[in-house]
């Protein structure tokens, strides 16, 4: 009776212990299910969470004076954006900063102007256009000059204001130097590449705008992005040089804003998320504040 007792007994705990175990087993299978399907949504956006704050880095530019204004306001947008990240710029001139961009002491190179020909193993990406004004002093009457008339002016062939409706008085020629982008674009457009005579020929955008500023007879070209109210902007041909007639080309005298980078060439992830910026939606206004127009 007690052996029968014990094997009753033992077969009662075998089969509770059996219930348990499948109870136990069944219940990770069902809690299971949810946890394996929210994890790639969550390893995604920790993955992009994750390359955005790891981007680090110094990037160099060098380069086109003109751009100055441009580059400052991409590189504050970007710095914030990316706070690991330092963008440095040398406002040395286009000529220079393609120089950088040639020997690697930049890691971007800025041109106010288009590649030569004799400037290979690069590329050029277009961020922005820009219209190059005619300035003169704001007391100067004379509101409008045709392409004809300031190609006139600048080869010596027009030598008086009067002839052009301003007053009795010499004109002074003010430019840039040889090698700016800003000279080159503006000889190109005109037509007076290598017979222009200059009065001044000066080393930065700011420098020409200070110099027609102080002279009652001067007339000077400047990137229409950094131009303000201490010099008059004249129209061309009946046009404005504007960011609305620069972008639709009715403005005749206008050039592209280039980042310059060496051709196989290793570019930083920094260097190239901030070109990759510049070209972007997100930047258009910024470009735009700055007085040029994003590259379509």
């Amino acid at each position: 009776m007690k052996k029968m007792l014990s094997i009753l007994m033992a077969a009662s705990l075998a089969v509770s212990l059996a219930a348990c175990a499948g109870n136990s087993s069944s219940a990770p299978a069902s809690s299971a299910a949810p946890a394996s399907s929210a994890a790639p949504v969550s390893s995604a956006a920790s993955e992009s969470a994750s390359s955005e704050a790891t981007l680090s880095g110094k990037v160099s530019t060098n380069g086109s004076t003109s751009m100055e204004k441009v580059i400052a306001s991409l590189s504050e947008a970007f710095m914030a954006k990316y706070p690991d990240v330092t963008i440095t710029y040398d406002p040395t001139g286009s000529g220079a900063g393609i120089t950088a961009a040639t020997d690697g002491t930049a890691d971007i190179g800025l041109a106010s102007r288009d590649l030569k020909e004799s400037e290979t193993g690069l590329d050029a990406t277009v961020v922005a256009i820009d219209g190059i004004a005619i300035i003169v002093n704001n007391a100067n009457p004379v509101s409008d000059l045709s392409i004809e008339q300031i190609a006139g002016l600048y080869t010596g062939e027009i030598a008086n204001w009067k002839d052009v409706g301003g007053n009795d008085a010499p004109v002074v020629i003010v430019g840039r130097e040889a090698g700016s982008g800003t000279r080159d674009g503006f000889e190109s457009i005109t037509g007076v590449e290598e017979i222009a005579k200059y009065d001044q020929e000066l080393t930065s955008t700011g420098a020409v705008i200070a110099a027609v500023a102080a002279n009652e007879n001067a007339i000077g070209y400047a990137s229409l992005s950094s131009v303000g109210d201490e010099t008059k902007t004249l129209t061309v041909a009946g046009v404005p040089c504007t960011e609305e007639t620069v972008l639709d080309g009715s403005y005749a005298i206008q050039r592209n804003f280039n980042m310059i980078t060496k051709q196989g060439a290793e570019i930083s992830p920094a260097a190239q998320a901030f070109i990759d910026f510049a070209l972007s939606p997100e930047a258009a206004d910024i470009i735009a504040q700055a007085g040029a127009v994003q590259a379509k």
